[in-house]
């Protein structure tokens, strides 16, 4: 079972009067950088000052300054940018002011554990990783509450990298939900594993092939859209309440027996021997070694792919009926709109 520490663990001050450079403002940088300054702590953003993301950052009242002037300046380098570009950030503008007795974050293993960042023996090396979507890290923690996080220690050589960890953990609000003791290793490869396998990769073709199933069977894109896509809001929200229990408790009978009886005729052991392969090509390095080569040839064989999902008939049917949907908040709209513009074109 893993550890897991509260507020009761962390020393809030151990990282008072230090500086903390969060080089990306995305999902979780715009978080862990506001975050971390509300709860008192001395925050910079790198980026360059033509970013858009510079501009937002400045109007969210932080402190932006060029990416190479905030690894100089900080006593902690969080880096925040995407996975494929975490390489390129480090050797240009982190490298050469990661000296002795400076701490490099990240909220993700992949760049460390796939050695694209190898830092040098004399700085401590962690891992604070929440286990939410950023805008869901700021919204819980301005309510007071925070989101579960993961805590691992690479390198320590200062010999206060885990003291050092949780106090940047809770400055983003998780200790006051809970944060669970890793390791590089696990929290990469379980979380490569866990985005192919089921939670997108495996979620999606899910969802397409039984839309496709229904549509070639002559049922209206329309009905299917509604049975294979729009409903697993619903049955996701009572899984994440309470369980699997909490969602056969309230669906019918008729669907639960349904459950039972048919699932694993659908994702069965065929499925697992096909989940094994692909986490034996994540613990090989093999899916790395590919994402960091299609990233070196400019991404062109991912850019196909994104755009011919955007042209699946379910993206069609769904960008229409979600433009009814007066509910969906304003970003949804935007996003339903500019989907309706691709798949118009």
């Amino acid at each position: 079972m893993a550890t897991i520490f509260y507020e009761r663990d962390a020393n809030p001050n151990a990282l008072k009067g230090k500086t903390i450079a969060i080089l990306g403002y995305g999902s979780q940088g715009h978080a862990q950088a506001q975050n971390l300054r509300d709860s008192g702590y001395k925050v910079i953003v790198g980026l360059e000052p033509e970013r858009q993301s510079a501009q937002q950052a400045r109007a969210d009242g932080m402190v932006v300054v060029a990416p190479d002037e905030a690894a100089k300046r900080a006593d902690w380098i969080h880096v925040l940018t995407p996975d494929e570009t975490q390489g390129a950030v480090y050797q240009q503008y982190i490298k050469p002011y990661l000296h002795p007795g400076k701490i490099l974050g990240v909220s993700h293993g992949f760049s460390i554990h796939f050695k694209t960042i190898v830092p040098p023996n004399d700085v401590d090396v962690v891992m604070i990783a929440p286990k939410s979507p950023g805008h869901l890290l700021r919204r819980v923690y301005t309510e007071g509450r925070g989101v579960p996080s993961l805590i691992a220690i690479q390198q320590d050589t200062s010999g206060r990298a885990h003291e050092y960890a949780l106090c940047y953990a809770h400055g983003i609000g998780s200790t006051r939900a809970g944060v669970l003791q890793t390791n590089f290793k696990e929290e990469t490869e379980s979380d490569l594993f866990g985005e192919q396998a089921v939670l997108c990769g495996g979620l999606t073709s899910l969802i397409k092939k039984g839309f496709e199933t229904l549509v070639e069977a002559g049922y209206a894109p329309e009905i299917a859209y509604f049975e294979c896509l729009h409903e697993m809001k619903l049955i996701v929200d009572l899984i994440y309440e309470g369980g699997l229990d909490r969602m056969r408790y309230s669906i019918s009978n008729t669907a639960e027996y349904g459950d039972l009886t048919r699932g694993e005729k659908v994702v069965g052991d065929e499925t697992r021997t096909s989940m094994k392969k692909i986490l034996a090509d994540i613990q090989s390095g093999r899916f790395a070694r590919e994402w960091i080569e299609e990233n070196k040839n400019g991404g062109t064989n991912f850019a196909v792919l994104r755009a011919k999902e955007k042209q699946h008939p379910i993206e069609i049917v769904g960008a229409k009926l979600r433009g009814m949907m007066s509910w969906l908040p304003r970003e949804t709209k935007k996003s339903t709109e500019t989907q309706n513009q691709v798949v118009n074109a």
